[in-house]
């Protein structure tokens, strides 16, 4: 397998380019490892604390799973420390292929992939704006990405890593608070374009700011920004998150697939 992508990479990923969106991305990163063979597997780790990414084809036989367990096995991935990014089937297959190693795996977290070609204006228009970060906003950014992984309780970085991110986010203009009617940042989305996709995310609201309709108006605006950039904006959710989910369809966010991340029980 080659520690390189190309062409044929990128083709084989715009198969499945809303469960992929992330992978794609990564191809033309900074990566610990990266192995394919251009044809029917992918596999990229970028760093801790982030899941390894595998793209598989659909027809994949059991052989062919069974050689992508022994390369991860082969290449450290497989020592009861990584998490994976898979469809279900080659899920179900390393969960039950791990487990002759003695290695335990579950699914941490299962997720849906939506687009939304046309948005649709909330029903329920809440107090307050739309408030695009500016330099003066990097500490409270700062404390919404610690707030948000603590939320999902995965992927955590250290402060000065989300300082990074959120400088970056707010050189790019990609970084939006929505303010309630006192003006105080109550929810958190941002927004990342690759390709003709943009995808969202960090999409957080604070506990007691809740049930208010201010994620929804948020992501509802962030999103037609998106749109009105040219891009078709896209957006992962933990597909067990009913209401959230309810929410973003409500906005127009269309299911176009599903993944999972499976992990070693701890």
């Amino acid at each position: 397998m080659d520690n390189f992508a190309n062409e044929k990479d990128y083709a084989l990923l715009d198969g499945d380019k809303y469960t992929f969106f992330v992978l794609k991305r990564l191809l033309g990163g900074t990566n610990t490892l990266l192995l394919t063979d251009h044809e029917r597997v992918i596999i990229c780790f970028s760093t801790d604390p982030f899941p390894v990414w595998i793209w598989n084809a659909d027809n994949a036989t059991d052989d062919e799973m069974d050689r992508i367990y022994l390369v991860c096995k082969e290449n450290g991935l497989m020592d009861g420390k990584h998490r994976f990014n898979v469809k279900y089937e080659l899920a179900d297959y390393l969960i039950k292929r791990a487990a002759a190693d003695s290695l335990q795996f579950t699914v941490e977290t299962n997720m849906f992939a939506y687009d939304n070609p046309n948005p649709i204006a909330p029903s329920t228009v809440c107090e307050g704006s739309l408030h695009q970060c500016g330099t003066d906003d990097i500490d409270v950014i700062v404390e919404f990405m610690d707030l948000f992984h603590h939320d999902i309780d995965v992927d955590y970085e250290t402060l000065e890593e989300y300082r990074k991110k959120a400088e970056e986010g707010v050189k790019h203009g990609s970084l939006f608070f929505w303010k309630d009617a006192e003006g105080k940042n109550v929810a958190s989305c941002h927004w990342h374009p690759n390709g003709n996709l943009a995808s969202l995310g960090l999409v957080y609201t604070k506990k007691e700011a809740r049930r208010k309709h201010y994620a929804e108006n948020l992501v509802y605006q962030v999103t037609m920004i998106a749109k009105n950039a040219g891009f078709m904006p896209m957006l992962y959710t933990d597909a067990d998150y009913v209401a959230s989910n309810a929410c973003y369809e409500k906005i127009g966010y269309i299911l176009r697939g599903k993944l999972c991340t499976i992990a070693p029980l701890k």
